[in-house]
């Protein structure tokens, strides 16, 4: 399953660098985002290399899920796709 990582998890004061919000291709409510919820969120460098996280919890009505990666990603991986499995 792909998704692609709209921004980072955030409010009016505070950016939460280690927490992304993945837009899910096929996913397209609340019900089916939360089917997702445990699964292993893997973004690759243009190296090769590999970050995992894991979705943990539905973000929104439209789909969209939280993923929680043990250290953040790079700024360069907001609007860049991810591997759900």
């Amino acid at each position: 399953m792909k998704g692609k990582i709209s921004n980072y998890r955030r409010g009016v004061h505070t950016e939460y660098t280690n927490q992304y919000v993945v837009a899910v291709d096929g996913v397209s409510d609340r019900q089916m985002a939360e089917g997702i919820i445990g699964k292993r969120v893997v973004w690759k460098t243009s190296s090769g290399k590999e970050i995992v996280g894991k979705v943990s919890k539905a973000h929104g009505n439209g789909g969209a899920v939280l993923a929680r990666f043990e250290k953040g990603l790079p700024g360069q991986a907001v609007g860049t796709e991810v591997d759900i499995s």
